[in-house]
């Protein structure tokens, strides 16, 4: 008991942390891990639509760019190859000649020419004849590939404005996770929320465990990632992400925290990965939010601050103490320990409740045992009816009286 006690003690030193390890995903999401020597580089241009995409911002505004002024140049040159191959420009001064395209007397002119057919302006100045048939031609196919050209781009500027992970920068995470019990269990807590007044849909929240180690065969995996049950058995990883919620782990038997104390804990080298899913309401595309905490992040014997106060007639979040936390009396023994520690009290409770019944029928039989000894003293006076059998001796005769059959004399 007193070691149990102990364990319940705050005031035990805390050995030094350790050096923080490289995260492998940041605290804002983003996956700290860079692709190296990748020599199969085609394989991007397979999927050029998500590689455009992917890009950043400046290099995909360069390639819009790009894209529009490479076609309408080279349309250009097209044009203006058209109208120097049937000797327009020898011509311009000639009223009687009819060239490929009226007004096109350089390569500005043609270039011009290109971004109206392309964008579909016609301004009327430049307009093309019926005595060219290679420039009717020309005309369908810069007005198909510009079509398909601009429908390319507009698409992936459209989808990468329209991305779902900048709606993730609204889904926050609690900067720290603690340890701490609840119903009588130690549990691994940390809190999620949403600063936007429309939800995310059909939410969900998975945890990770990202830590080395080192198989039976001596083989090492780096980053070998471990589920964290976080309700998936109950359905409590499914959210209604309304309010701040306080996600919780259960450190049970199947939990890799099992056999961890504090000191243990404080000494270990991993990272939890937490990652939050859902649809957004607005658009109905996925999106996903994720953090990260390391072995200086998780507190023990600590709890969330609430946030949610009832006002008159509304829920209010104060997301001023989000991030709060305060301590609260917790073991620093392992759960396993402490389900030990608590097997042990149940089975003494169980051993101690016979034990007790066994000592009150002692007690009732010892007065039982008095109250006998008073009534053969109250038999010997006549006051109360005879036993079975009863042998009086008086002088040298025995008298034995049976009360079935009567009394009968010896000698």
């Amino acid at each position: 008991m007193a070691q149990e006690n102990a364990a319940f003690s705050p005031g035990s030193e805390e050995p030094p942390r350790r050096r923080g390890r490289q995260r492998y995903v940041e605290k804002d999401g983003r996956c700290n891990v860079q692709q190296g020597n990748v020599r199969e580089t085609y394989r991007y241009l397979t999927d050029l639509f998500t590689t455009l995409v992917d890009l950043q911002w400046r290099l995909s505004l360069l390639f819009f760019v790009l894209a529009y002024a490479l076609t309408w140049l080279f349309f250009g040159a097209i044009w203006w190859l058209i109208a120097y191959g049937r000797g327009d420009l020898e011509h311009l001064e000639d009223t009687a000649w009819t060239p490929c395209v009226n007004n096109l007397n350089g390569f500005v002119a043609a270039f011009l020419f290109s971004i109206e057919t392309e964008t579909t302006i016609g301004y009327g100045h430049r307009v093309i004849t019926d005595q060219c048939p290679e420039g009717i031609v020309l005309l369908l196919l810069q007005a198909i590939l510009g079509s398909m050209v601009n429908a390319f781009m507009v698409g992936c500027m459209f989808v990468k404005i329209s991305q779902p992970n900048k709606r993730a920068a609204t889904l926050v995470f609690s900067s720290h996770a603690v340890v701490s019990l609840r119903d009588g269990r130690l549990c691994l807590m940390f809190r999620v929320g949403d600063l936007r007044s429309s939800h995310i849909v059909e939410a969900s929240i998975r945890a990770k465990l990202i830590r080395s180690r080192q198989t039976l065969e001596g083989e090492f995996i780096p980053l070998h990632q471990t589920d964290l049950s976080v309700g998936f058995d109950t359905g409590d990883d499914r959210l209604f992400l309304v309010s701040p919620l306080v996600i919780s782990h259960e450190i049970d038997a199947a939990s890799p925290f099992w056999e961890a104390s504090r000191r243990a804990l404080e000494r270990d080298d991993f990272e939890i990965v937490v990652i939050l899913e859902g649809m957004v309401e607005a658009t109905g595309m996925t999106c996903q939010a994720r953090s990260s905490y390391l072995v200086d992040e998780v507190l023990w014997g600590h709890r969330f601050t609430s946030v949610l106060t009832l006002e008159d007639g509304f829920y209010e979040v104060d997301y001023a103490s989000f991030h709060e936390t305060f301590e609260v009396p917790t073991p620093s023994c392992s759960a396993r320990e402490l389900a030990e520690a608590a097997a042990r009290l149940d089975a003494h409770l169980y051993w101690s409740i016979p034990s007790r019944l066994d000592e009150k029928v002692e007690e009732e039989g010892a007065g039982e045992g008095a109250g006998a000894g008073d009534g053969a003293d109250k038999e010997q006076n006549g006051c109360l009816p005879p036993p079975e059998s009863e042998s009086k001796v008086t002088g040298k005769q025995a008298v034995e009286v049976n009360p079935e059959q009567g009394p009968w004399r010896g000698t």
